[in-house]
């Protein structure tokens, strides 16, 4: 395993994370929403992923308060209990999502925040998390409140660290320079969507992030699976219940053919697992932290770890970056 720092921080944490959001309960859901988390995997089949990753030498772990509405939480809490020791593990979750029907029961709202860290600190476990994060931007609330809140809960304790994950750079910036203006905390990662697949934040989170010591922590690094199987193989059970995944790639899925053709074509020539070389690339653009993995089969957490050993070449680079055209932007809701 490598390991490096968060952005300009001092923590050091394991350039793969493990996402937890594949563990929980299959039936929990909100009113609604039947079957929303019907794929992930129940706890006992879930605990030998952590164990697993513990031994490989993964530290970070990232989950949210919404990921099988709080199940995840305390399947992953629990795991980590059993087999880590709590200062050995860099532990990250979020807020923003719905939890709960009516007013205030989701956002980022200084209510919201402040409910939302004590029941995630509840589910999980523990006293405090490493790394505190805002799942989105939330419109309805001013940004003074929100980071204010954020700042109250790192001087409570309860979080080390917070970060943020999805959405436009001009609201990022605006974020960080609300919170230096006050003396509050300011985010140190950036959780966004980033893959060969789609490539937009090259054009400006990145270079934000890397401007400002800001570590970039990407979400979906194999395109909801696209990137870790041949052309015309068969999806999971995920890929067939994910309603929010379908709607990122479906509107440029000719052109992510000629992507996907691009891996294929790499993977066969060097006959490596198509996710090890999406994920190597990845590895080592400008900026990037520790891409969140969200492994059911085992061989999907050992490649993940073996992507790190793969050292790509520059006509291999330009093959699998050349057939990128413009995205819409996906992912920010």
């Amino acid at each position: 395993m490598e390991y490096t720092r968060l952005g300009d921080t001092g923590l050091t944490v394991s350039r793969i994370c493990l996402g937890c959001m594949s563990y929980g309960d299959p039936a929990a859901h909100l009113p609604g929403e039947p079957g929303r988390w019907a794929w992930v995997l129940r706890e006992d089949d879930a605990r030998p992923f952590y164990q697993r990753a513990l031994e490989l030498g993964i530290n970070f772990f990232d989950t949210a308060n919404v990921y099988s509405v709080g199940a995840s939480e305390e399947v992953t809490g629990r795991a980590l209990r059993d087999f880590a020791r709590r200062e050995e593990v860099v532990l990250a979750t979020k807020v923003w999502g719905r939890m709960r029907p009516g007013p205030n029961g989701q956002g980022l709202s200084r209510k919201a925040i402040l409910h939302e860290i004590d029941a995630s600190l509840a589910r999980l476990g523990t006293d405090y998390v490493d790394l505190y994060q805002i799942h989105r931007w939330d419109p309805e609330t001013p940004i003074e409140e929100t980071m204010e809140a954020l700042h109250d809960v790192v001087r409570a304790g309860k979080a080390r660290y917070v970060g943020a994950s999805s959405m436009h750079a001009w609201q990022f910036a605006t974020a960080q320079h609300v919170a230096e203006r006050n003396g509050w905390t300011k985010f140190v990662s950036m959780q966004n969507h980033y893959n060969l697949l789609y490539r937009e934040e090259e054009r400006e989170m990145a270079p934000l992030c890397r401007e400002r010591g800001v570590g970039m922590i990407p979400w979906s690094p194999l395109a909801r699976g696209r990137l870790a199987r041949a052309p015309g193989a068969a999806g999971t059970a995920r890929s067939e219940a994910d309603r929010f995944g379908k709607t990122l790639y479906a509107a440029m899925a000719d052109a992510d053919a000629q992507v996907l053709a691009a891996l294929d074509a790499a993977a066969t020539r060097r006959g490596l697992p198509h996710a090890q070389l999406a994920l190597a690339w990845l590895l080592r653009k400008p900026g990037v932290t520790s891409p969140i993995i969200g492994a059911t089969r085992m061989d999907h957490l050992e490649a993940a770890v073996a992507a790190l050993d793969v050292s790509l070449g520059a006509d291999e680079i330009e093959a699998l970056e050349a057939h990128y055209v413009p995205h819409p932007v996906a992912g920010f809701g």
